[in-house]
């Protein structure tokens, strides 16, 4: 598997997207910090909006966010299944990743291969699911569609697939004074 992490990640380096297993569903994604490589994706995708971000740890939040509340680290510790939470004021990530109220939306990843990739990159990953905007989420490598595959720059073998939930995880929307909204259950 390590060596399959680094070559993706050497990929992701170079700006390039790969298409990758989440611990929700299949995805595509990006270093998150590179504008072109998001623009790219975008396009690939058929998308004009942010994509959620993946971490590997909860340091990485803070490098992330300007202003980290409190309720939003302890709520992504104690969630038993996969949780973005949207938070206020992001820093450092392309801006083709924020919202329009530069707020972000991140998601510390619970897979194997996803958390490894992430520390070897050393940088966020961009996570969308595997598919043209607006068609259903891939649940399986076999529902990805041919043009998603021709268009992104690697594809990791999907013997590291694991185990995936199978459907996009619960979104929550934290406020600047910590206020709690629930976007999707």
């Amino acid at each position: 598997m390590i060596n399959d992490i680094r070559k993706a990640a050497e990929i992701l380096k170079q700006g390039g997207i790969i298409l990758y297993p989440t611990d929700t569903v299949w995805g595509i994604g990006c270093d998150a910090t590179n504008d072109d490589a998001v623009k790219k994706l975008y396009s690939l995708k058929k998308k004009e909006d942010s994509s959620l971000i993946l971490v590997s740890d909860t340091n990485m939040i803070y490098k992330y966010v300007q202003n980290v509340p409190e309720i939003a680290i302890q709520l992504v510790e104690i969630s038993d299944k996969p949780l973005t939470v949207v938070f206020p004021d992001a820093c450092g990530v392309s801006s083709g990743v924020t919202a329009s109220d530069g707020s972000i939306g991140i998601r510390l990843v619970n897979h194997e291969y996803c958390t490894g990739l992430i520390k070897v990159l050393k940088r966020p990953l961009v996570s969308t699911s595997a598919n043209i905007s607006g068609m259903p989420a891939p649940r399986s490598f076999s529902e990805i569609s041919k043009i998603i595959i021709e268009g992104v720059d690697y594809v990791v073998d999907a013997k590291y697939a694991g185990k995936m939930t199978g459907k996009p995880s619960s979104i929550i929307k934290i406020g600047v004074s910590g206020e709690v909204k629930i976007i999707r259950e």
